[in-house]
């Protein structure tokens, strides 16, 4: 009884806030200073043209029919129809997001492996050359643009020292040679058996995917040094030195154990951001994902394709949001009550 209770509580959190940023996404498209019709018809066309597509598209209805039209849509899968691709929006969400993906994750595992130890490492030697190197590292993190990174990385890795891909996912030549399965071009490859391809898409995803991490890293170890600082000045942790416990494991199992919880969010909220927040790279490296997708649609004022994109980016905010909470109840007993 208590599990099914949790459970609705938990699908009607997610439902009504759904509801709430659709709500939010429907009314911006209406506030914006951008005509759909006349972005659709063109500036040229007629009267009558403009109010034949005005009716079709159900702009001359009220406000609140037009919301329920639009809560109907969406929960059918419909966003409309792209003016930029002249495709359903929801097929070319289907095509683009599988891009983002791949590589904001490819980022948020290089942040957690190389930011975590960097944050733990900092705190552990607090105040030594070793902690300023790893502050300054993350500092840069916060500083330096993403498109001034970006554009170095090409200019010293891919045109310099030719250790990467250039811009795209894979090279003209494997162009069409890989079915999308998943969309994911790396598991795509594998599934093909076409290792070269495989590598030649690696070659492309490696510079994209590290910038991001670096963005991630720098966030991910400075707030690790945080909570790693106040775990290390614990009374628990002075008792168990005392004891003779080795630095390693004082570190690793008795300080670092109580911050994963708080870490779950940090990282959440990292990749949540990465995303959503990897437009800029995606445009320097023309890759196609949900960033540059946006970036395109809102040039073409193309608000179905923007509408579309920020409901898909607001989804996924609620679904990292919603797995870091079963994540709390896992790792921390205390949650379950």
């Amino acid at each position: 009884m208590q599990v099914g209770t949790a459970f609705a509580k938990f699908v009607a959190t997610i439902a009504v806030t759904f509801l709430g940023l659709a709500a939010l996404t429907f009314f911006i498209g209406r506030v914006v200073p951008i005509d759909p019709v006349l972005a659709m018809v063109g500036d040229r066309a007629s009267n009558e043209v403009y109010e034949a597509a005005k009716i079709e598209m159900g702009l001359d209805r009220p406000i609140p029919l037009q919301f329920v039209s639009y809560i109907w849509d969406v929960l059918n899968g419909n966003f409309g129809l792209s003016i930029s691709t002249r495709q359903p929006v929801i097929e070319d969400l289907i095509r683009v997001f599988p891009a983002t993906l791949e590589m904001a994750t490819l980022g948020i595992i290089i942040g957690i492996v190389i930011g975590v130890p960097m944050g733990v490492t900092a705190a552990a030697h607090r105040g030594s050359w070793l902690d300023q190197v790893i502050r300054t590292v993350g500092l840069l993190g916060y500083s330096i643009p993403a498109f001034w990174l970006g554009l170095v990385g090409l200019a010293i890795f891919y045109a310099r020292l030719r250790w990467t891909g250039g811009p795209g996912r894979i090279d003209v030549f494997f162009d069409g040679m890989i079915p999308p399965v998943t969309g994911m071009l790396l598991i795509d490859t594998l599934i093909a058996g076409e290792i070269d391809v495989f590598w030649n898409a690696v070659s492309h995803l490696v510079l994209p995917a590290t910038i991001l991490g670096f963005f991630s890293l720098a966030y991910i170890a400075r707030m690790t040094r945080s909570f790693m600082l106040d775990q290390l000045s614990q009374e628990y942790v002075t008792t168990a030195r005392v004891k003779g416990v080795p630095e390693f494991f004082v570190i690793w199992r008795h300080a670092f154990k109580p911050i994963r919880i708080q870490l779950i969010t940090v990282i959440s909220l990292s990749y949540a951001g990465l995303l959503e927040g990897s437009v800029m790279i995606e445009t320097i490296f023309s890759w196609p994902g949900i960033g540059n997708y946006l970036t395109t649609a809102l040039l073409n004022a193309d608000m179905n394709a923007v509408l579309g994109s920020t409901l898909v980016i607001g989804a996924v905010f609620i679904f990292i949001n919603k797995f870091s909470d079963v994540m709390y109840r896992i790792l921390d007993p205390r949650a379950r009550s």
